[in-house]
């Protein structure tokens, strides 16, 4: 800077001298006074000599000052870029978005960090507080803005408040924001600046565990948190016990935080049990137990609950956590079963006993009242009306000895538990059935229509498979329509590894809304025919159950009837 001040005076005489110079050369062509302008000459020479020296001093003062200004526009420019750098590394540093809001002009500055955490481009941002609150949820906006202008009003300068701001995708954050307000020497608020801070994971946290609380507390199962390691030689030290614990055991917290759930053991409690939970927690493993413990009041109650080992984040067991349960009524509930099962099972045995003794001594005296009466009958019996009373013996004594065959034949299907089954023709089984019914076929003339398809054998016991087609066909014939032709139709089809055999007819069908509960039951009858005994429906679902097969069953009053069997093949 002196340098220059002295090439600017230099030029200056140089160009003065110059000027004094020409113009004195100019002069002498044209005066008349020599003397005269010799000293005119000198006085400007000094003149031109004196105005330097006075112009070099005004530019060394100019640029003491120039350079004081300079000096401290520098230092102010150092310290607004060193103060614009850590205003940047705060900023990247606590990943906030910084705003700074011009109150009397509205005017509002937004850092990088609504880029960063909430998507908005440069021309995306709006510039005045318009644009700050329409972006809070609707739910948080009017509260915030008379929470934020009733700030402004008051002495205080710092500010706080929560809520949800709005990202350029329409998606909403949890947001803390604070805020410094300026003030000028009247106490009129100027400026205010402030950060937001995306809290959404704390407070999807908070919500979290909140709810997590909330259900501790409110379920009905116990639960109990304690240490990770043993205390003493004895079990974990408890350190929370939820209020249905207390329900349950009666123990409150002072009673047992700090002790060991040890607290519960009753003198019965299995030694097994015991070593189990040592095991658990020496193998820090989950395990589900059900012992015997004692209430507060040295009740006895039986009690199920896990065990949950809990690891921190450094994969280091914590704590445990066990969820339990009183199960008293349950395991009371479950005696009461067995014993009843047991029960059962007795009975069962005793009414088969029963049974097969209640068939072998009655089948003796029928033969013998049989065999009486076929003498009787070679008798000539004059009297009417006793020949009435042992036409009607004889009736009787027949019926009792269906019966009792018709109660072998249940037993015998009841009670055989392996059946044998073989591989069985369709066809050759429908061969035989027919040839039985010959006489009821040629006498009805029913439309048979069989359609196999590709299903020609069944894996099935033969006999059953007999008897219980035939006593459907039985059945088609004797329940007929007397308005129609009858229609009976057979088919089956394979499906996986499944047979379903269909048998449909049109005959006078079985109100199901009535009697629906009732179809497949013993001595159940839905017509009033003399020859009708209720028993073969049941003895066909039985028969079908003990090859492990199903039966199913459709029918519409005065329309027909379809019966739908499924055999595993």
């Amino acid at each position: 800077m002196k340098n220059k001040s002295n090439q600017i005076t230099i030029v200056y005489l140089l160009t003065a001298l110059f000027a004094v110079i020409v113009f004195h050369k100019l002069s002498l062509r044209h005066a008349t006074f020599a003397n005269f302008r010799i000293y005119s000459f000198s006085k400007d020479i000094v003149f031109v000599i004196l105005t330097g020296i006075t112009y070099r001093y005004i530019l060394s003062k100019n640029e003491h000052r120039n350079h004081s200004i300079f000096k401290r526009l520098k230092e102010s420019n150092n310290e607004i870029k060193e103060s614009n750098d850590k205003y940047d590394i705060v900023a990247k540093a606590t990943s906030d978005t910084i705003w700074d809001w011009k109150i009397p002009e509205d005017k509002l500055f937004w850092n990088k960090g609504i880029k960063n955490i909430f998507g908005y481009d440069e021309n995306q941002v709006g510039d005045s507080s318009a644009w700050w609150f329409g972006n809070i949820h609707p739910e948080d906006s009017i509260k915030m803005s008379i929470k934020l202008y009733s700030f402004i009003e008051q002495k205080t300068e710092n500010w706080q408040d929560e809520y949800r701001f709005k990202c350029s995708d329409n998606s909403y954050k949890y947001v803390l924001d604070r805020g410094f307000l300026l003030k000028d020497e009247n106490g009129k608020a100027i400026r205010m600046i402030g950060s937001l801070q995306d809290v959404t994971k704390q407070k999807e946290e908070e919500l979290r565990l909140k709810l997590l609380e909330t259900v501790i507390l409110q379920t009905k199962d116990a639960i109990i948190i304690t240490e990770a390691g043993f205390n003493n030689r004895k079990l974990p030290k408890i350190i929370y016990i939820n209020p249905a614990f207390t329900v349950m055991t009666g123990y409150t917290s002072d009673d047992i935080i700090g002790k060991s759930p040890d607290i519960l053991k009753a003198p019965n409690t299995p030694l097994e049990d015991i070593k189990k939970i040592i095991n658990a927690i020496n193998k820090r493993e989950e395990s589900l137990i059900e012992t015997i413990c004692f209430r507060k009041n040295k009740e006895e109650f039986w009690l199920h609950f896990s065990m949950i080992p809990i690891y921190n984040s450094e994969n280091e067991l914590s704590h445990w956590v066990s969820i339990q349960r009183d199960i008293s009524e349950e395991k009371k509930q479950e005696k009461e079963k067995e014993q009843l099962i047991k029960e059962l099972t007795q009975n069962n045995k005793d009414l088969k006993q029963f049974s097969y003794i209640t068939s072998h001594n009655l089948r003796a005296p029928i033969s013998n009242l049989t065999g009486l009466l076929n003498l009787i009958e070679d008798i000539k019996i004059d009297d009417p009306e006793l020949r009435e009373i042992l036409e009607g013996f004889n009736k009787s004594t027949q019926q009792l000895n269906e019966t009792i065959n018709d109660l072998t034949k249940v037993m015998v299907i009841k009670d055989n538990t392996s059946i044998q089954k073989e591989a069985v023709t369709l066809k050759e089984v429908f061969k035989n059935i027919f040839n039985q019914l010959t006489f009821q076929i040629n006498l009805y003339k029913p439309n048979l229509k069989l359609n196999f398809g590709e299903v020609s054998v069944l894996n099935v016991n033969k006999s059953y498979i007999e008897s219980i087609l035939l006593n459907l066909l039985t059945n088609s014939i004797k329940y007929r329509s007397e308005d129609r032709t009858l229609q009976i139709t057979i088919s089956a089809i394979q499906i996986n590894n499944s047979v379903i055999l269909t048998f449909k007819d049109n005959g006078i069908g079985i109100d199901l809304e009535r009697n629906k509960d009732k179809i497949f039951g013993l001595y159940q009858r839905f017509h009033n025919y003399p020859d009708s005994k209720g028993l073969g429906l049941y003895l066909v679902k039985s028969q079908v159950e003990a090859m492990g097969g199903t039966i199913e069953i459709k029918s519409e009053v005065n329309k027909g009837t379809t019966f739908t069997l499924t055999f595993k093949n």
